[in-house]
Parts: structure tokens; C-alpha cells; sequence
């Protein structure tokens, strides 16, 4: 009988726990409703159709449940939700990215404080975050129902209650005005920037998704597939969005000791890397990162010197 060969991830960060292919046995043993869902493809491999946003849910809530110790996660309809093997491998990068001025040692405590730009409804990086390296997090949003919402899922989940705190951001013109204060320090700043610059584009985006994963032809997106307006859009898209970051940021040199951002489009970098040097930030790098067909990075800036990022103390 030939050896079913198992597939290892290797695009993945090296610590993600999910560099194989889904374990669905160990899966529906942790959360027996997503039985619901697995079905077994041409290739006799068995899978989950990804293109409905109820089966990618029900995925979460086992990958969670199994490999997280979180028994109660949800998002309302309409909401994002997140493959959770990339969201991963940003907590990682970042636990790397501390480690390079703490004698490449990972700093596993809740004195590390994150902030998390744009937290939706679904709460993944702080959950991510505090599961695997016991960092704690302010998550801040636009949208109080995603604010509401992951405010629920830290009640119903009671480690979490004093590793995450949560801010509506009142005033949709800024990202840290109001939001970093006079006496926060946060070890690193978080975000998954809105791709898109209208509705349009981002139901276009959608529609193209689905497609591809169906390879199947559709004009409509499924309704809860996409996720809500400012999770997808905003004025003048991911490049706007990250260069109101960046200027932002040099009101808080101190304060943060690395700002990090996503960045789904390669030809933004270009743009990203001149309003850096603008602001006169003293370090840049970029994190290439890559999920399946999807390529993107993580940008990181600090307005510290080598010393000042050596004496941050966790």
C-alpha cells in the first residue's frame, strides 16, 4: 500500500503549527460540528469548500479550540474571517522582530504590549498573540459591532480578560491620535490595512476570489464572505491608509518600539519606503511573507537607535 504523502507548508514561518495539511480527525474531535463541512476532492484528499464563509468559520472555530485553548469565538454575519496560518505567521515575524534586541531571545511575558490597528470583529491577533508568546494587546476599531463583538468573545474566554483591552477609535481620520497615549509604550504596532480604495473595487476583489476558488463564474459575492466596508475599503486604499500610518507614527518616536504594517500590493513599497525616510525613521525592514498563491510582507519602521532598541525593557 503506497505511503499517503503529507505536504508540509515550507512558504509558512517555521514555528507555525500549521505547516501541514489540516488534521481533520484531530480537528472534529476538538469541534465535531465542522464534520459538517469536510468533504474528500478528486484528489481524494480530504478538504473543506473555502469558498463558504460557514465552512472557513467552523475551520476557525476548530483551529482555535485545538491549538489556541479557546473554546467560545464568533463574528457577527457580514464580518471578516481570517485564515488563521497567515495571521499566525505575522504574531511569529514580529516575535522575531522583538527577539533581534533581546539577545535573540523571544520575549514571552505580558509586559509585551501590542496594539493592534484595525482589530474587525474576529480578534485573531490578539488571540494569536497571547496564545503563543503570553503578550498582551490593545486592540482598537472604527466599528463599535466589532468592537462589541470582540469584547464578547474575551468575556467568554476568561484568560483573556486582562491580556486584551479594547478602544473605539472616534474620529475615522486618524489611527493613533486619540489612541496612543502620553503614557503608553507598545513594544510593536500591528495592522491588516483595507486593500481597496471603493465598494467597487473591493466587490470586484470578491467576485474574483470566489472564482477562483470555485472555479466557477459568479457576478454577485457571497454576502458574509467579504467582510464589512471599512474592513475592505477606505479613501485612497492600502497605500493611503499606511501613509497616514506613517506620518502618524512620528508623533510617537518613542513610544513604539517597532510599527509594523501589511502590505498586499509589492508596487506600493516604493511609495511606502519615501514617506519612511520623509519622517526620518532610523530603521526599515521588510518581511516577505507567503500564503498559497497570495504574496504580501510585513513593513516595520522604529524612529529608535540600535542603543534605544537595546535598553526597551519588556
Amino acid at each position: 500500500m503506497k505511503k499517503k504523502t503529507i505536504l508540509e507548508k515550507t512558504n509558512l514561518h517555521p514555528r507555525n503549527q500549521h505547516r501541514l495539511r489540516y488534521d481533520f480527525e484531530l480537528l472534529t474531535q476538538s469541534f465535531p460540528d465542522l464534520k459538517d463541512f469536510i468533504f474528500t476532492n478528486q484528489h481524494g484528499i480530504e478538504t473543506i469548500d473555502f469558498s463558504n464563509p460557514d465552512a472557513v468559520k467552523a475551520l476557525n472555530k476548530s483551529l482555535l479550540v485545538t491549538y489556541y485553548d479557546i473554546k467560545n469565538w464568533d463574528i457577527p454575519t457580514y464580518y471578516l474571517c481570517p485564515p488563521i496560518p497567515g495571521r499566525a505567521d505575522y504574531i511569529h515575524h514580529i516575535a522575531d522582530l522583538l527577539a533581534l534586541t533581546n539577545n535573540n531571545i523571544i520575549p514571552k511575558t505580558e509586559n509585551v504590549v501590542g496594539l493592534d490597528i484595525g482589530i474587525g470583529a474576529n480578534c485573531i491577533y490578539p488571540i494569536l498573540g497571547n496564545s503563543i508568546y503570553n503578550w498582551s494587546f490593545v486592540g482598537n476599531d472604527i466599528d463599535i459591532k466589532a468592537i462589541e463583538n470582540c469584547s464578547k468573545i474575551i468575556e467568554e474566554n476568561p484568560r483573556l480578560i486582562d491580556a486584551i483591552s479594547l478602544q473605539q477609535q472616534l474620529n475615522s481620520r486618524f489611527i493613533f491620535k486619540d489612541i496612543i497615549l502620553t503614557e503608553d509604550k507598545f513594544a510593536f504596532t500591528i495592522c491588516n490595512p483595507p486593500f481597496h480604495s471603493s465598494i467597487e473595487e473591493a466587490t470586484k476583489n470578491a467576485v474574483r476570489k470566489i472564482n477562483n476558488l470555485e472555479n466557477t463564474r459568479v457576478s454577485k459575492p457571497v454576502l458574509n464572505f467579504g467582510g464589512q466596508n471599512s474592513e475592505l475599503w477606505c479613501e485612497g486604499g492600502e497605500l493611503g491608509f499606511i501613509t497616514q500610518m506613517i506620518f502618524e507614527s512620528a508623533k510617537y518616536p518613542k513610544q513604539v518600539l517597532w510599527f509594523t504594517t501589511l502590505v498586499s500590493k509589492k508596487s506600493h513599497l516604493s511609495s511606502i519606503y519615501k514617506t519612511l525616510n520623509k519622517v526620518n525613521v532610523v530603521e526599515i525592514k521588510t518581511i516577505e511573507m507567503a500564503h498559497g498563491q497570495k504574496t504580501s510582507r510585513i513593513v516595520a519602521w522604529t524612529f529608535l537607535t540600535e542603543s534605544q532598541q537595546k535598553n526597551w525593557t519588556f
